[in-house]
């Protein structure tokens, strides 16, 4: 399948969809990842519908230990192709009865990695004479005994009581970024329509409000427009220190309103 081309940035939200995705997606539900990232569960579902559109998340794949369901053999074959036919003869080499997987590299030997499934070592014989026949050359192959995987550490949220950092940040210029937060419950902000918070002082006149995400939703903001909490907002700073740029989209601390 052919993804297009972007240039999608992930934010924490992304990232927290990934690493629940990649521990383990078929037991990772939109309401539990809603709750632990403090948006919706639309949200999650339009996020992940969007990584997936832009070939981020290329599909869910069951782990299967073949010797365990049949008593099959499972072979790793350690290939060398050239680089100008690696793309072809990977597309050929999957097509190939019984291969399971190809994995290409950048460079070097052993380009082509080939996994293959097969009831006896004939049938990897078979499958090995298939793929030297398309001009593949088998450096090395081996059985399979254990294949084991783990989500990207660094995607995995922090399980702690921290104040929950921008999704995003971006730098513009020495005076201006973008900054995409989500808007939590009981912020200074949320039911407030963006004209208002200006007016009473919750909104910095120099903060202004690009986008907001709803749900399945990309809204247009006007000065009329509420923001509701859990709401995805994008906002342009035009100065100042960013932590008091996202004072009106944060809960209040207890304890400052304490003292």
């Amino acid at each position: 399948m052919t993804y297009p081309n972007t240039d999608y940035r992930l934010d924490e939200i992304d990232r927290q969809i990934l690493h629940a995705l990649m521990d383990d997606a078929r037991n990772t539900s939109a309401s539990a990842l809603a709750e632990r990232a403090g948006v919706s569960g639309a949200t999650i579902r339009n996020r992940i519908r969007k990584l997936e559109n832009a070939g981020i998340v290329r599909g869910y794949t069951a782990q299967v230990d073949f010797e365990a369901a049949d008593g099959k053999l499972t072979n790793l074959y350690l290939c060398d192709v050239p680089i100008t036919e690696r793309e072809a003869l990977a597309h050929e080499a999957r097509a190939v009865p019984g291969v399971i997987n190809v994995r290409t590299l950048m460079t070097g030997r052993r380009n082509l990695h080939v996994l293959a499934v097969g009831g006896t070592t004939a049938d990897l014989r078979q499958i090995a004479r298939r793929l030297t026949d398309l001009g593949i050359h088998i450096e090395d192959e081996d059985l399979l005994e254990e294949e084991l995987f783990a989500p990207f550490a660094p995607f995995d949220p922090q399980d702690d009581d921290r104040v929950p950092e921008p999704n995003a940040f971006i730098s513009l210029a020495v005076d201006a970024s973008v900054v995409e937060v989500s808007v939590q419950p009981d912020a200074p902000i949320a039911g407030r329509t963006l004209e208002s918070a200006v007016r009473d002082g919750v909104l910095d006149p120099e903060t202004l409000v690009i986008g907001i995400e709803r749900d399945d939703r990309e809204l247009t903001p006007h000065g009329d427009t509420v923001v509701e909490a859990d709401d995805i907002v994008t906002v342009l700073s035009r100065g100042g220190d960013d932590v008091d740029t996202l004072t009106a989209f944060r809960r209040a601390d207890p304890k400052t309103e304490s003292n």
